[in-house]
């Protein structure tokens, strides 16, 4: 009888030491993600999340889960905001004519735009809420809301300032092109000349060209803004 009970005995002291075994790979999980975010995610200039390797994701254990909230995030903000260049290709103006005969592609663009302002904010959200529920070392939180900020925080606000001033020159157009549309017995467009009849809707074309203008070197300032966060420039 003694001899068969015998291994639940063991097993029943294995467990244990089994446990313990594994609770010490911690410090040396967390000490390889620490490093991990630090030399390739804070230190390294510009926006990069770099895809975990099987072996990388093996030597951070549990932490890999704190990772994917920065690569998940980064993977969704840049679904959201693939389709950038192809909006502001279709609302991009370089001549009247332009806002007159693509008042159509211009609100298209702003839809599209206003669209994905929102998909970033709710991305945001999303991983602003996973991160707060993380529960982290003090030594190794401190490096992670560096790694966090560098590559979800800073960037989405960014994207999220741009995205208002890029809206503004769309909505300038459209301005100018009902406005052009609405004076169009006063007003001539042949090619680059416009002439126009009436000098009270010359003033008023003129102004609101002026701020059509002026929104457009807003929005290259914001882009250049953007592209320096991202690139580290």
């Amino acid at each position: 009888m003694n001899v068969s009970f015998r291994p639940h005995w063991l097993l029943a002291l294995a467990l244990p030491l089994a446990l313990i075994a594994c609770g010490n790979d911690e410090p040396k999980q967390r000490a390889a993600f620490t490093e991990f975010l630090q030399t390739r995610i804070v230190d390294k200039p510009g926006v990069r999340v770099p895809k975990l390797t099987a072996e990388e994701s093996k030597s951070f254990g549990d932490y890999t889960r704190h990772y994917a909230v920065i690569s998940d995030f980064n993977g969704d903000m840049d679904a959201a905001a693939k389709p950038l260049s192809g909006l502001l290709q279709k609302g991009a103006v370089r001549s009247l004519n332009d806002v007159i005969d693509r008042r159509e592609d211009i609100k298209t663009a702003q839809a599209g735009l206003n669209d994905m302002g929102v998909q970033l904010k709710e991305h945001k959200a999303k991983a602003d809420s996973a991160h707060a529920q993380l529960k982290q070392p003090d030594d190794l939180k401190v490096v992670y809301d560096k790694a966090y900020a560098k590559t979800v925080s800073v960037p989405a606000d960014t994207f999220l300032e741009v995205l208002p001033q890029i809206n503004g020159t769309l909505d300038s157009s459209l301005k100018v092109a009902d406005y052009v549309t609405a004076h169009k017995e006063q007003i001539d467009i042949k090619g680059p000349e416009v002439t126009v009849k009436d000098p009270n809707v010359q003033a008023e074309l003129n102004t609101l060209l002026q701020e059509l203008n002026s929104q457009a070197q807003a929005v290259q300032k914001a882009q250049q803004k953007l592209q320096g966060v991202m690139l580290g420039r």
